[in-house]
């Protein structure tokens, strides 16, 4: 029987060989123009559909065993997959294959005192890791992506939907082939050994950047032990401040898709702040709790409905995904700024107001990956901002911010072009 140590030096071999395969079939990769690409993604988009009884049938399996494991609600709600779920999910594939290339683009260009041509040219980063939990979809969402901005993908799924994965990847693999692009181009780890995810971590040199897309845990532990650069957020705890001005009828609308249009995603609104002179709060916490939603507030939003329950200290801290939700009641645009500053993941963030000075306002002062006025924070999404589709929100400061897509798949170099200059 193999010792752990075994087990473990035996993953490592593993991600090693994927490795090397994806940044072979990388380099083949970066040479096909923009029209190859693009026709590949799209016959991959029509294999998913050809194969579409497959996926399903491999999913409605994830799923059983996912609730017979008592996975929460909203974790279901992530794996599961339908007909409308999975033609949603090819036609983010065709829309990728049908965005500009980025890879190739001149960001700038400059002639300084020396007389070089310098120009800033966009290039793919190399090989992508993507380490991600029961969302089927982002399989698809990922390879499109990568293939898209020139660079191989090696993904490792969580368990609960390894049969949903293998099922999209076999699809997607076939359509990629057969439009020239090699198979290693997209990986997906054949192990789901947790060891695997530290191996992969591990291989700088190999991997040139990892996303990890998934819980709390998984994102600490992947920041924590990696030594490859890591491209992530921690939580989705995202507010949506309702200011005095904001029309009533706007702002419970809005709040009731922020919280409840999918509880299990990390653009839901955790928490609701109303101001002190709105005049309509208990109409909009009533509306919450009679969709199904838990509200847990301070002692001014208790005042609103009695069936509100006393919030803790942790609670605005929490990224619930589910039907719960925090509700604070604040004193002026000044004091909500001040609260999400305090508790803001850097997520996403929205007020409610006809005041455009005060829109204005909380616009410029958040310091949020993505900030909104007079919308549902739900709208922070790679697909919903023109992008096709995303490999995941960025809440950092350096390469990306926000839904990450193909500019943020794609680094630069760059090229000086001289007539003969030699330095003094």
């Amino acid at each position: 029987m193999a010792t752990l140590r075994d087990d473990v030096e035996n993953t490592v071999e593993l991600v090693g060989r994927l490795a090397r395969a994806g940044r072979n079939a990388q380099r083949i990769l970066a040479k096909l123009s923009d029209a190859e690409k693009s026709a590949a993604l799209h016959l991959a988009a029509k294999a998913l559909r050809d194969s579409a009884d497959e996926v399903l049938a491999a999913n409605a399996r994830d799923v059983a065993a996912g609730e017979a494991n008592g996975l929460s609600a909203a974790l279901i709600d992530r794996l599961r997959l339908d007909p409308g779920r999975l033609e949603g999910i090819a036609s983010a594939v065709d829309a990728v294959a049908d965005l500009p290339d980025p890879v190739g683009q001149v960001i700038d260009r400059a002639t300084p005192a020396n007389g070089l041509e310098l120009s800033r040219v966009r290039i793919p980063i190399g090989l992508i890791g993507i380490i991600y939990e029961s969302r089927p979809n982002v399989t698809a969402d990922a390879a499109s992506l990568c293939i898209r901005a020139g660079n191989a993908v090696l993904l490792r799924g969580g368990s609960e939907a390894v049969h949903s994965n293998r099922a999209i990847l076999a699809a997607l693999t076939k359509g990629l082939v057969q439009g020239g692009i090699p198979a290693d181009a997209v990986q997906l780890m054949p192990t789901q050994d947790r060891s695997a995810v530290g191996a992969m971590l591990r291989a700088a040199g190999l991997i040139d950047m990892v996303v990890p897309r998934g819980g709390k845990s998984l994102v600490e532990r992947v920041q924590a032990e990696a030594r490859v650069p890591v491209l992530a957020h921690l939580d989705g705890i995202c507010h949506t401040y309702i200011h005095s001005a904001a029309d009533p009828d706007m702002a419970r609308e809005i709040a009731l898709n922020a919280k409840m249009r999918r509880t299990g995603i990390c653009g839901a609104m955790e928490t609701l702040l109303i101001d002190a002179d709105f005049p309509a709060g208990g109409a909009v916490v009533g509306a919450l709790i009679d969709a199904g939603c838990e509200l847990r507030g301070d002692a001014r939003a208790r005042t609103l409905d009695p069936r509100i329950g006393m919030a803790g200290a942790n609670d605005w801290d929490t990224e619930y995904l589910d039907a719960v939700l925090s509700v604070a009641v604040v004193d002026g645009l000044d004091a909500a700024l001040d609260h999400i500053a305090l508790h803001s993941s850097g997520h996403t963030d929205a007020i409610v107001t006809a005041d455009d000075a005060a829109a204005e306002r909380f616009l410029a002062e958040v310091d949020s990956a993505i900030v909104m006025h007079n919308a549902s924070t739900q709208f922070a999404d790679g697909g919903e901002f023109g992008l096709g589709a995303e490999i995941g929100i960025a809440t950092g400061r350096l390469h990306a911010r926000g839904p990450v897509a193909l500019e943020g798949l794609t680094t630069y170099k760059w090229q000086a072009r001289g007539k003969g200059q030699t330095r003094p």
